[in-house]
């Protein structure tokens, strides 16, 4: 009976030793599930290896295993979209390994609330504790571009503006919402933009209970369709809306708080511009030359230095003042040794073609009639009068980066889009000859470029942004300071590359596109 008894309670003991195995299993098999992207580091070689090799890492240490699960399902869904531009790694500080090595980094996650620290590695080295939300859109922007600005709707400041994620969501807002709605179409990295958004987010926080005023990122290529809707050409846009339908632009991009509120208040149309008046109508000292004039005018002024320009260019414009103040030296003095000339060659196009004008502004030196020297020197008064004192061959001129041979495809307007749409993977480079950063870039971009020169899909192509019609290209492709480099997919425009301008970085993140594509082939084939 004794024997019976002691049976019967080994047999239930042991059921109930199954019952909390099978629950820790259960438990064990439902933890969450870490991305294969995250790199588990425990070895402190392992941790010195990778912080060598790659340049931006985000760090998760944990006190124990568990207790950074809601971290490691956020940064396995993050992985999956930094993949070959970021790194995340984990280390468990509360196994034997991991704590040796959090123990000779310095890092104690048990300090924190939380039981998890984040810590991010840039170049080598620590950067900075990632202080952001933890959220997925925050976590992606951040390993994107781990020193640039927040997100706008990080701000606390930003709080009552509306920041609209999706074109869903746009078409929601205007669907359910009876107030007026103001909203501002933008790109994260426009200077304009990043001017204009305390001022916003200010009218917004005034108008509150009255008004919308919201804000989203159009930037990315799936909302071409948005932007064409309302006609968004540059950034930021400005979209007035009542009772879901469009009315009015505002452009106002120089205005205070307050005008954006007196303007929401009585909504107009913008009023027409008034046309810029020529440069020839104005009351400049400069000659200025047409088809019809431009030889007569060389043969009675043996010594003149011609401008040639376009109205929209930038530089002619920053050129223009000083060129009119040494006109008013040299013209009006009967002793001078030389006259000042313009050409708008976008008006007069025969002499700009004689002259194989393709960039502005581009200043020649005639002597007797004859094409002396072109002078790209000269873009001040001081430096134009000295010249014409002592007329003097300009020093010899750099070979450009387009005449250096070289694996980079040299592209412009007319041959932009066809050439990207063979592509699978394109770094463009959109620069000016002149910037000291584009010079600095084009060596590193150069070697990556002949690194890659064999692989069909691969492309490293340069925009010189200031060589003929190729500034509205620029303009296009949303270029605003140089060198910027985007990133295209057949083509199509996915994001903007804010890596690192060394060979490093311009090679390592078209080998991870590449590796990804690998992997994807991989997948396939163990499909099938």
């Amino acid at each position: 009976m004794a024997s019976w008894i002691s049976d019967g309670s080994r047999r239930r003991e042991m059921k109930i030793h199954i019952f909390f195995l099978l629950v820790w299993l259960v438990s064990t098999l439902q933890a969450v599930k870490v991305s294969p992207l995250i790199e588990k580091i425990s070895d402190h070689k392992d941790f010195k290896k990778l912080l060598r090799t790659r340049t931006n890492v985000l760090v998760l240490y944990t006190k124990s295993g568990s207790s950074g699960d809601s971290q490691l399902k956020l940064l396995s869904d993050v992985s999956q979209v930094v993949k070959g531009q970021g790194t995340i790694a984990w280390v468990n500080c509360g196994d034997s390994e991991g704590r040796k090595l959090c123990k000779k980094v310095k890092v104690d996650p048990s300090s924190k609330s939380s039981g998890a620290e984040l810590l991010h590695y840039k170049d080598g080295t620590f950067h900075i504790e990632y202080n952001r939300p933890a959220t997925f859109k925050s976590m992606v922007a951040f390993l994107k571009d781990p020193t640039g600005a927040p997100l706008w709707e990080e701000n606390p400041e930003a709080k009552d503006v509306v920041h609209v994620e999706s074109e869903k969501d746009f078409r929601k807002l205007l669907k359910r919402e009876e107030r007026p709605v103001l909203m501002m179409f933008y790109a994260p990295w426009c200077g304009v933009c990043k001017r204009m958004q305390p001022i916003f987010q200010q009218a917004a926080t005034e108008t509150k209970g009255k008004y919308v005023l919201a804000g989203m990122n159009v930037h990315p290529a799936e909302f071409d369709g948005l932007k064409q809707e309302y006609d968004v050409k540059g950034y930021p846009t400005f979209c007035y809306f009542q009772k879901g339908k469009f009315l009015h632009h505002y452009e106002n991009y120089g205005a205070t708080a307050k005008d954006i509120i007196d303007w929401i208040k009585n909504p107009q149309p913008p009023q027409p511009k008034a046309p810029e008046v020529p440069w020839s109508e104005t009351e400049s000292p400069v000659f200025h030359l047409t088809d019809d004039s431009f030889d007569g005018f060389l043969e009675e002024h043996p010594s003149a230095l011609v401008m040639f320009y376009a109205p929209w260019c930038g530089h002619c414009k920053k050129m223009k003042p000083e060129y009119d103040e040494a006109a008013e030296t040299l013209n009006k003095d009967k002793n001078s040794p030389g006259v000042l000339a313009a050409v708008d060659t976008t008006i007069h196009k025969a002499v700009g073609e004689r002259f194989k004008i393709s960039g502005f502004p581009t200043v020649k030196y005639f002597q007797k009639g004859e094409d002396k020297y072109t002078l790209p020197h000269l873009r001040n008064k001081d430096k134009i009068i000295e010249f014409l004192q002592n007329p003097q061959p300009p020093p010899p001129p750099e070979q450009s980066w387009e005449d250096t041979p070289s694996t980079v495809s040299h592209l412009g307007l007319e041959d932009f889009r066809e050439a990207l749409k063979k592509k699978k993977h394109a770094l463009v480079m959109f620069y000016a000859p002149w910037c000291p950063h584009c010079k600095n870039a084009v060596p590193h971009f150069t070697t990556a470029a002949d690194l890659f020169k064999e692989d069909r899909k691969i492309a490293y192509a340069a925009v010189d942004c200031t060589r003929g019609q190729n500034h509205e290209l620029c303009k296009q492709e949303g270029v605003e300071g140089y060198p910027t480099f985007n990133y295209y997919n057949y083509g199509k425009f996915p994001e903007r590359y804010n890596g690192d301008r060394g060979e490093a970085g311009f090679i390592g993140f078209m080998r991870s596109l590449r590796g990804r594509d690998q992997e994807k082939v991989g997948k396939k084939k163990e499909e099938l």
